[in-house]
Order: structure tokens, then sequence, then C-alpha cells
């Protein structure tokens, strides 16, 4: 017998800036629309019909400063499912658009999300509370608003894995079972089936993208434009001061700096983001909205996990970097009215390849276990060292964990090529079948980078240090993700449990969790949710 959760009389302050100070559209009719001169719409969540708390995230409720009662409660149940609304919230859904796979794609909007309102915490810090998955809204176009418990359960892991990995990330609070069934089809290919219902909260300071400027701007709504980047600016990046063309430079300029931060920090790990959409970039340099994303197993440049980017790799690996100079292109555009010329963002502009070209040196620096990056001759060590990441199917966080095993202090020239490679021999999926040709080029490699981390003359123990500090030892590893949905779906949350917590320490060595740190099974490796992955939620 299930045993009612108690209510909870906790109170919960909002000061809600986004719709106090921005203007919003008076109609209240919830059906899709294009919707002018208005940075958002009102709309109410969908009623569930059977909320079920699965797991929700102590850190995300210590900051929001959720006493462990009131996460337990049935009150917490009902206000994150949607089920109940409080009279100090405003909930509503953004309006913004976006270039989508290269191509303009006009109005898009939270089709999926609803904000509740700011809640402001005990240090006086504003935190948009935002359900998703919670029902229709005016920009759902052809959608129903709601989201199932597969892509639930990979937003609420991943937003707080890519935390727990020093990643800047919207935050995921709770997830809720909706108990609504929702049509889906996973894959686009003419197979729809019933699936769980479910909402997660994300949590974030502010939810507003780079599609938040450039719909007002396509549409020449100048003063709405105007409107949201000073609110950005007084609210975001008080620091900069008030509003003004040199702030706005300025403003662009820590967004261009957090978003190279940001994506650099994918690069380190491993993840590929999967939907670099310009409607998915957030303006203070967040991670947000996880939905087809991976993390590169057998190392690839060229690996996407979107079965919609299948064709072009758009928003592979690789291309990364180069994607996000692209969007900050597409938001200069958006901003230029403001600004009153082109030319200032475009100096901007001109120098994120430097920008971005120094933080990802410094980034291979601290995995590699250097001192500091030193021109050329790192960069061709790099460079050689990724061309060896291709020539064998090989696992790109068990290679560098195990890199930082080397022993710097022996003399390569007198080791065998067999002897240099075997302490990263584990990171290969199919070692029988190195081939002599890439064991020569792996240990000719291995040679020049012992006698580089001899320059350095850091000890060993103090270099293994360093890069297991920036290299994890546990990521999300979709097959991971999988067998937690798998289990999930057979009423079994267990899985979720299990690696939430894994999950908090990426970079610490958990006995208890070793077989979680291992290769892509093979039975893993074109299955459905463990390669490629489709937009559906």
């Amino acid at each position: 017998m299930t045993t009612k959760k108690k209510n909870s009389n906790y109170k919960l302050q909002f000061d809600n800036r986004f719709t106090r100070l921005l203007p919003g559209e008076s109609e209240q009719l919830n059906q899709p629309r294009q919707v002018f001169q208005a940075c958002y719409s009102r709309v109410k969540p969908l009623q569930p019909s059977q909320p079920a708390l699965i797991i929700y995230a102590s850190e995300v409720a210590e900051l929001l400063n959720f006493p462990t009662d009131f996460c337990t409660s049935q009150t917490f149940e009902d206000i994150f499912s949607g089920k109940l609304l409080l009279p100090e919230m405003d909930p509503h859904a953004s309006c913004y658009g976006g270039h989508q796979f290269g191509h303009w794609a006009g109005q898009l909007g939270d089709g999926r999300a609803i904000n509740l309102g700011e809640l402001l915490n005990d240090s006086h810090e504003h935190w948009m509370l935002q359900l998703k998955g919670a029902g229709p809204t005016p920009y759902s176009r052809s959608g129903d608003g709601l989201a199932v418990l597969r892509s639930s359960i990979r937003e609420f892991l991943c937003s707080e894995a890519m935390f727990h990995l020093g990643i800047p990330t919207t935050r995921a609070l709770s997830l809720v079972l909706s108990g609504n069934k929702v049509m889906r089809d996973m894959f686009y290919d003419g197979h729809k089936k019933l699936e769980s219902g479910a909402v997660v909260c994300r949590a974030a300071r502010s939810f507003i993208r780079f599609g938040s400027f450039q719909i007002f701007t396509a549409r020449q709504e100048i003063k709405t434009v105007q409107q949201l980047l000073d609110h950005s600016i007084r609210h975001d990046f008080p620091h900069l001061g008030e509003p003004d063309k040199s702030c706005y430079l300025n403003w662009f300029r820590a967004v261009t700096l957090s978003t190279i931060h940001m994506v650099v920090e994918w690069m380190r790990v491993g993840f590929v983001h999967g939907v670099m959409n310009t409607d998915n970039m957030s303006v203070l340099g967040l991670t947000i909205d996880y939905g087809p994303y991976g993390w590169l197993e057998g190392y690839d440049p060229d690996w996407t996990p979107n079965t919609t980017d299948r064709e072009m790799h758009r928003y592979s690996f690789g291309n990364q970097g180069d994607v996000a100079g692209w969007n900050l292109a597409r938001l200069a555009e958006a901003i230029v009215p403001i600004i009153g010329e082109a030319e200032p963002l475009q100096a901007l502009l001109n120098e994120y390849a430097i920008h971005y070209k120094s933080a990802w040196q410094n980034m291979m620096a601290n995995k590699l276990g250097l001192v500091s990056f030193t021109e050329p001759d790192d960069s061709q060590l790099v460079d050689a060292l990724e061309k060896i990441l291709t020539l064998s199917e090989i696992d790109m966080s068990i290679f560098y964990r195990k890199l930082a095993n080397i022993d710097a202090t022996i003399d390569p020239e007198q080791c065998s090529d067999s002897q240099l490679i075997a302490p990263l021999m584990d990171a290969y999926y199919t070692p029988a079948t190195l081939t002599e040709p890439t064991k020569i080029a792996t240990a000719n490699w291995l040679r020049r980078y012992i006698h580089r981390l001899q320059q350095d003359g850091l000890d060993n123990i103090k270099r293994k240090t360093t890069m297991n500090r920036h290299n994890p030892k546990y990521v999300l590893r979709n097959y991971l993700c999988q067998i937690a949905i798998d289990q999930a779906e057979a009423g079994d949350y267990s899985e979720i449990h299990r690696l939430h917590q894994l999950l908090k320490k990426p970079y610490d060595e958990q006995v208890d969790y070793e077989s979680y740190a291992s290769k892509r099974p093979e039975w893993a490796r074109e299955r459905a949710g463990c390669s490629m992955l489709s937009c559906s939620s």
C-alpha cells in the first residue's frame, strides 16, 4: 500500500521581473499563433492525471533553499508536475526565433516549456523555474507540448552530470511522471506508439537565448530588441553598468567569451550537443536543451548523435567551435540596429577565433598534463595525437584517463612499442585488430609525448593529479542512460538514482562503480538510444 505524502506549508517567494518589466501579449487564448511585439505569452500548465515524483536533485534544492521535507511532500510533487500553481507565480512561455541547421526558421518559442516564474532564494538570487513537458503553449505549432519519460530522464541526468563535470549548464530540479500517455514517433519513420509522459523542472538565472533577439529584429520590432537587451544587461550582467552603446558591445563580448568557455568545456569531455541551433544558445553561456546529445566513445571528430544531422554532420563534435562562432554572428546581426553600426560587432567577431584557440589550447594543456601550451611544438603534438586517435576505434574518455598513467621518468627510446602502448590498451575497442603501422605510429607519438613531459619536469603524481582533474573517468554514456530508461519504462527507477549519484563525482575513482567507466558494449553499437537519437521527446 502506498503511503500518501503530506502537504507542505513551505512558502516560495517569487519576484517575476521578466513578465513585470518586459512586454507580453494580452491574448490569453492558448492556441498556436504568431506572437508580435511581446517577449512572452501567459499560459498555464496542462493538469497531469496522476503525478508521481521519480527523483529530485538535492543540490539544486539547496541552491533554491528548499528544505528536505518540502521536496518529499505532496505539495512539491504537485507544483513541479504543473498540477498546482501558487498565487505568486506568473506562468508563461517565451517568444523567440532561430536558425535551425543553418536556415532561418522564424518564430519558434517555448513550445514545450512553461516558466512558472522567478524564484527568489535566501541569497536574493533570481532563478527562473521552468517545466519542460507541461503542455501546449502558443508556440507549440503542431506539437502537444508534452515530453516522454525517456527524453525527460536524459534531460534530468545530463543537466546534473554536466554541472558536476564543471560545465556551465541549466540545472534540473526534479523529474515527475505525469500519469498521461503521450503519442510519439521516435525516429519519425511512421512507427508511433504511446509512451509515459513526464515533466522536468529546469532552473536557470535566465533562459534568454540568441533567438530571443533574432525574432524581433527579423520583424523589425527594434523597440522590443532594445527592451530585452537592456533587461538582460541590468539583471544578468549588472557589472557592465547602465545600457549604452559601449555597454552593449561589452555585453556582446561577455556573451562571446562565455560561449567559448562553454564549448571548449564540451570539447574537453567529449560532449556533443547535437542541436546547436541559435534558439538553443543561451546568452549566459549555459548548456541548454538536452535533446539528441552524446559523448564521443570511438573518437571521431565527424560524429553527431542527431539522426536529423546524419547527412550534413553540421553539429558534429569537431564542428562545435565553428558553429558557435557562426551563431554569435547571427546574434550580432540581431543587435546591429541597437548599436547603430556593424563594424564594432564585426571587430569583436574577428577576435572569436583567437579567443577560442587560446581557450582550447589551455584546455588541451590540462588534458595532457602540460604546464602550459607552447607554440608551435605543442600544436604539432596535438595534431599528431588527433591523427593517432582516428587510426583505430579508441574510447576518448578512457584514453585520456589512462594517458595519465604514462611514466614520464623512463627513457622511451629504450622501450619497445608494445611496452609504451600497454597502459592504453583498455581504451581500444578491438585491441586484437591493431595493425602494426598503427602500433608504430602510436608508440612514436608516445615517445614524443614523454620527451615533452620531461621538458616540464613535473613528477608523475603531480601530473596525474592535474590530468585526472580535467579528464573524467565517468560520463553519461548513451548506453548507460538507455539502461536506466529501459528499467524506468518497466517501473524500476533505481538506475536513475544510481547514475545520479555516480555522476556527482565524475573525476573520482569510485570502486563500487568501476563497470560504469567501461567502453560501450558491442550490443549498444547500433541500438536505438545508444548511438544515434532523434529530437523526439
